[in-house]
């Protein structure tokens, strides 16, 4: 029993210098858990924060001013615009500046002062249903003490103002129709980026990577190769998704399938770009491997898929910017749900072009460069 104990412990003993004296395994152990506690703790949260708004105030009186003060006081919202008209109002929640937009009638100030129930209209953003539904309460929570206030100074009785709320995109506020149509993309990509980061890497662990080398390919062509089974891959993967979304669970679609796969093509030549720069500085597939699921997870945190990247800090929006996932998903959402066009989604294609023609000329230059 004392013999198994000792080679027990000098087991372990060995397990644990072979990791802790390897530079590159320290900083993966220690690194990303740093890393991703942080994100964790600032992106993948459900407290609404900072939620971003507009306002179309008709009234522009002192009782709709001090329900707005009040409102912007609570901490949970930011008003980043007062529009003068409807359509600005409808323009900002489509372009995703504002989760939601408030507006107060003419007749606000003097329905309250005859004592009578007055409306004040809550459109939201329900793209996202669980912000939505936060951002809801919220505002029903700021509606509760305006009333309590006014019933106290001025003796009022029963509450006199009311929230009538719509939801657009998601009218019954179902966090299905929130994360099915995000599937669509962020499934397909999690595969594409893995099989993508493999490829290299396993020619070089299955010993074939130099039998492709001898060929009459050139690095380049081999890398276009490797690039185009993936996105193949990844287009299935998303119609199956697809499929299930639209006939399996009943969410209806809204947008035309033709835009949906011109940017989700552009969405995985992205992903591609990047598995392929993971895979020419990857020495074999165990590497490979970790660095994509590294890599994975502040995506998935950073992307949107959970809460709205307008809500996290300033600079980790800054960071999304260089995430496809981010955009892919939008795009997926706005065709899917709103029935975006081509010219209304082009703010996502844009950076997932930018991400593909950096990430795949730099995979060649680092193919090229390992050759060498």
């Amino acid at each position: 029993m004392t013999d198994f104990v000792f080679r027990l412990l000098a087991l372990i003993r060995k397990e644990l210098l072979s990791v802790l004296m390897d530079k590159s395994s320290r900083t993966i152990l220690i690194g990303p858990v740093i890393m991703q506690s942080l994100l964790f703790g600032y992106a993948a949260t459900y407290d609404l924060s900072n939620a971003p708004y507009v306002v179309l105030d008709q009234s522009r009186s002192p009782t709709s001013a001090a329900l707005l003060a009040k409102l912007d006081g609570t901490g949970f919202f930011r008003r980043v615009a007062s529009v003068s008209s409807t359509a600005e109002m409808e323009s900002a929640i489509d372009s995703q500046k504002a989760l939601m937009a408030i507006r107060i009638d003419a007749r606000f100030e003097s329905q309250l002062l005859a004592g009578q129930t007055t409306p004040v209209q809550l459109i939201l953003d329900a793209r996202n249903s669980t912000t939505a539904n936060a951002a809801a309460s919220s505002m029903a929570a700021v509606v509760d003490a305006f009333n309590a206030e006014r019933r106290t100074r001025e003796g009022i009785e029963g509450p006199p103002l009311l929230i009538e709320t719509r939801a657009w995109f998601n009218p019954n506020l179902q966090t299905r129709w929130n994360f099915m149509p995000a599937l669509i993309a962020t499934l397909s990509m999690m595969q594409t980026l893995l099989l993508t980061a493999l490829s290299v890497a396993r020619e070089r662990e299955q010993g074939t990577f130099d039998q492709l080398l001898v060929t009459p390919m050139t690095p380049t062509e081999i890398m276009i190769g490797k690039a185009i089974p993936p996105v193949l891959i990844g287009l299935v993967q998303a119609t199956i998704v697809l499929a299930m979304t639209r006939w399996w669970f009943q969410i209806p679609m809204v947008g035309s399938l033709p835009v949906l796969y011109i940017g989700l093509v552009s969405f995985l030549a992205a992903g591609v770009g990047i598995g392929l720069t993971i895979s020419a500085l990857s020495l074999n597939m165990q590497q490979a491997m970790i660095y994509t699921f590294v890599l994975l997870m502040p995506m998935m945190l950073l992307s949107g898929l959970t809460t709205p990247v307008a809500t996290m800090p300033e600079v980790l929006q800054a960071v999304t910017l260089a995430n496809p996932i981010r955009f892919g998903i939008d795009m997926v959402r706005r065709v899917y749900l709103e029935g975006a066009g081509l010219s209304t989604v082009w703010p996502d294609l844009l950076p997932l072009m930018l991400i593909a023609v950096t990430t795949l000329p730099a995979a060649a230059w680092l193919f090229r460069n390992r050759l060498a």
